[in-house]
């Protein structure tokens, strides 16, 4: 007869129980064909209960282990169960109860003992069955929070991932955004050093043609005076005739030198200000940014974080649901910053899409609180309040841009078209909370942009008086 510890390895881990048609996994480890099917298909993986190493397919039969579990039980049928298994260790008897109260197993004489008179007993095998339902109670919420967990540390894996490559994506759109400040100031500083290289050429040159000119100068004035010397040192008598006319010796002074210093302050003066400045035609400023971790799905956000465009297959709003109001807002984007306080706006660009919708709205939890925005489906432009009240504008005009305003602190959302500065109408509510803008867009293929403003470099002048500084300055030093 098989010991105990032949036993053990014949039970199955999964059902404890003999093994019943063993298969055998990659990793060595083997189960009932049945408890591994009905693992895999609870926690909808190819997991080992025991290792978690992965299987891409169904194990084979383990043969011999079979043979082995037939032969087990053939053999515990035939034979008595060896002393130390089976038999009570007071009266030799074989073991065929199982004390409730005392919770241990007993033979027919223990039953009429004392210690276990009035007690609850079961047989073997309805104790047996009993404990097995038990542990399959408690291994039932255990394979369940075993299914939460591989569920979450998946999630928790694709996140992971996920945060990777955000990360590398970021920083390369940072290095693109920055390459392009380094090529402006690259370009910006040759510029400025060909501008100063051109005006050390051109001053050069006009001190060149400077030196010649003097350098011919002295040369004929130093032959004039070569000459005059020589007629000095010759004989008055002899040389001087009265009818020579003597030549004139009128010569002009030299011309002033001017001009010769590079203009340092031309060149040097508020340099980094005047760059700066010229920055303006490469650096725009967006009053609102998209948030690309609240979009939904469907939708994309461009790298500059200022676009957003449709690219699922939900479309923003289906012509059936003319009645759920709420429905517009299931492909939407948020902008990455809230507002609590004062007064806010922003141009959006819809061109020619279909639908669209545009706001501001609560951040819940899970999806938008309540909201406050202007639409466009169907050919029809539509206004959403609190509470989810829709009611439809009479436009007339197709609208390309849309403005909103936001004053949190007098409870108004205004929207408009700027390009003709016509009002399309004006939400006022009691606002409690932090509102974000929403965008939402259709299938169409043209995004939402938010426009840019116009940026501006200003320089502020602060004048004192010195005279009424100083009496101050006196005033203090007396108290």
């Amino acid at each position: 007869m098989a010991s105990s510890s032949s036993e053990v390895h014949l039970t199955c881990p999964v059902c404890f129980d003999i093994f019943k048609d063993p298969v055998i996994l990659k990793c060595s480890h083997s189960f009932c064909e049945a408890c591994l099917q009905k693992f895999w298909e609870q926690l909808r993986s190819g997991d080992c209960p025991i290792c978690r190493r992965s299987s891409t397919e169904f194990p084979p039969p383990n043969l011999a282990l079979k043979n082995l579990c037939e032969d087990f039980l053939k053999n515990r049928i035939k034979k008595p169960a060896s002393p130390s298994e089976s038999l009570c260790s007071v009266h030799g008897e074989r073991l065929k109860l199982f004390c409730v109260n005392d919770e241990e197993l007993i033979c027919a004489i223990c039953q009429t003992s004392k210690k276990h008179e009035k007690h609850k007993l079961r047989p073997i095998q309805e104790a047996a069955l009993k404990y097995k339902e038990d542990v399959k109670k408690a291994l039932g919420p255990l394979q369940e929070k075993l299914k939460a967990f591989t569920e979450a540390k998946q999630k928790s894996d694709r996140d992971a991932e996920f945060t990777k490559r955000q990360a590398q994506s970021t920083e390369m759109q940072i290095q693109k955004e920055f390459e392009k400040l380094h090529h402006f100031l690259r370009d910006e500083e040759a510029a400025r050093i060909a501008a100063l290289r051109e005006e050390e050429e051109q001053m050069s040159q006009r001190m060149k043609e400077r030196a010649e000119k003097m350098t011919k100068e002295i040369s004929s004035l130093s032959d004039t005076i070569t000459a005059l010397e020589q007629e000095m040192k010759a004989d008055f008598q002899q040389n001087y005739k009265p009818t020579r006319r003597r030549p004139q010796y009128n010569v002009s002074d030299p011309e002033e030198v001017s001009g010769g210093r590079i203009d340092v302050a031309k060149h040097l003066g508020n340099l980094k200000y005047r760059v700066w400045e010229k920055m303006q035609g490469i650096v725009q400023y967006t009053p609102v940014v998209l948030n690309p971790n609240t979009k939904s799905d469907n939708l994309t956000v461009s790298e500059d974080l200022t676009s957003l465009r449709y690219s699922g297959e939900t479309e923003l709003r289906s012509e059936d649901d003319d009645d759920d109001d709420d429905d517009i807002f299931k492909s939407f984007g948020l902008g990455s910053e809230g507002f609590l306080s004062g007064t806010h706006y922003w141009d959006v660009e819809v061109g020619d899409n279909a639908a669209w919708v545009l706001g501001v709205a609560e951040k819940g939890e899970a999806q938008l609180g309540e909201r406050w925005a202007i639409g466009h489906n169907d050919e029809e432009y539509k206004v959403m309040s609190s509470a989810g009240k829709t009611t439809k504008l009479k436009i007339k005009k197709e609208v390309k841009k849309v403005r909103v305003q936001l004053d949190w602190d007098k409870g108004r959302v205004s929207f408009s078209d700027p390009t003709n500065k016509t009002s399309l109408h004006t939400v006022k509510h009691k606002f409690t909370e932090r509102l974000f803008p929403v965008f939402g867009i259709g299938s169409d293929c043209v995004p939402l942009r938010i426009c840019p403003l116009q940026v501006s470099v200003t320089v502020g002048q602060q004048c004192y008086d010195l005279d009424t500084d100083q009496s101050a300055a006196n005033r203090e030093s007396r108290m």
